[in-house]
Parts: C-alpha cells; sequence; structure tokens
C-alpha cells in the first residue's frame, strides 16, 4: 500500500506546487523543482536498498530525495554526499474520505475557495481580510493529494486548520477522490490524527550536500 501512496503523493505534489509532470524511472521518480535551493527532487515508489542506492546515482546539485522508510534505515544507503535532512523529514499520511458536510468557518473568519490548474485552494481570513489559514490539493485519479496546509501563528488554536481540511475533504470527494494522502510535519500529524488520518510511514528527506 506504501509504494502506491507514494506514487500518488508524488504526482500530486507536481501538480500541486506547479512544476512539469514527474519523469519516471526503475525506482520511483524525478521531479523538477527548479529553486534554488532544491533543483530537483527524486521520489523513491519502495525504499528497498537497490532503489535507494540507484535514485542517488548521478547527483546534481541542490537535489533532494524521498523515501517513505525511517531515517535510520535510509541513511546507511546514502552515498558519499547525501544527507538525512531531519528537519524536513515528515510522516507518510493517509485517510478514507467519507462525507461529513460542509463545515463552518470559526466567529470572526471567513472561507474562500479557488480552482486554476487542476489546484483547489482553501482559504482563511480574519474579520479584516488579512490570511489566517490555507490548504491545497491537486486530485490524480481516485486520490487528494493535500498540501500546504497552514495556519498561522497568531489564529492557531482556533478550528481554523481542521475547518481547512474538512472543507478539502468535502471538496475532493466532490471530484471524486475515495482517499487522501499527504506528507505531514510533527505538529501537523497532531492535527490530522484528530481528523481520522492514519501514519504509514515516516517520509525521510535527505539532500545532496558534497
Amino acid at each position: 500500500m506504501v509504494p502506491e501512496l507514494v506514487t500518488a503523493w508524488a504526482a500530486g505534489w507536481a501538480v500541486s506546487r506547479g512544476t512539469p509532470p514527474p519523469t519516471a524511472h526503475p525506482w520511483g521518480c524525478v521531479i523538477a523543482v527548479g529553486l534554488p535551493e532544491q533543483s530537483e527532487r527524486r521520489v523513491v515508489y519502495a525504499p528497498e536498498a537497490d532503489a535507494v542506492r540507484a535514485a542517488c546515482a548521478d547527483p546534481v546539485p541542490h537535489a533532494w530525495l524521498k523515501a517513505a522508510a525511517d531515517p535510520d534505515a535510509i541513511r546507511p544507503l546514502l552515498p558519499r554526499g547525501w544527507v538525512v535532512d531531519e528537519e524536513d523529514t515528515g510522516h507518510l499520511m493517509a485517510v478514507d474520505l467519507t462525507p461529513a458536510g460542509p463545515p463552518k468557518a470559526p466567529p470572526g473568519y471567513a472561507l474562500s475557495v479557488s480552482e486554476a490548474g487542476g489546484v483547489l485552494r482553501v482559504r482563511g481570513t480574519d474579520a479584516a481580510g488579512g490570511p489566517a489559514a490555507q490548504g491545497q490539493l491537486a486530485v490524480v485519479g481516485d486520490v487528494a493529494v493535500v498540501d500546504r496546509v497552514v495556519t498561522e501563528e497568531a489564529h492557531r488554536r482556533r478550528g481554523l486548520g481542521r475547518v481547512v481540511m474538512r472543507t478539502l475533504a468535502e471538496r475532493a470527494l466532490a471530484e471524486g477522490a475515495f482517499t487522501a494522502v499527504l506528507g505531514a510535519t510533527d505538529d501537523g500529524r497532531a492535527l490530522y490524527e484528530t481528523l481520522g488520518w492514519k501514519r504509514h510511514a515516516a517520509l525521510t528527506a535527505c539532500a545532496y550536500r558534497p
């Protein structure tokens, strides 16, 4: 199940971030990110030893790698120049989508939903119209890939993150998705688990830093 979730997550992440479609390789895919700090992202679908080593071959400057396994399992497989980035390592999580009805924004906040380029965005604003929370998703087949869920520091612990996630889930169902997947931080994991999401694996981040 994990390789299928990682495959969908990589494809949806590329749509969400507006990159070219992933380039397929025997071990996974490469996404041309094109940022100064991350030129490309290599995603290993099944983190077996040979696959991880093949994914690390012929590195380019500022290349990154993601693999759904614990950092301690990935670290010994990395060739010289590759390191585990503990700060960017997170959790692969998924949930079966079920209808619960459209949620309402907390008092003093408003929600808006927009869609462009295959990406659905939910934004929460405060009474003055300032940004309070956001999240987005891209649907790939019958899987919704959730991305960039953030609640601003001044607006946390008011239920905004929960409302954004529930709004995304309802819209994903309307788009024909049955499952949702995301890469979560430690803080995000705590919120998602209260909404029924399950952690399936660590999502180890590695960077090429010769």
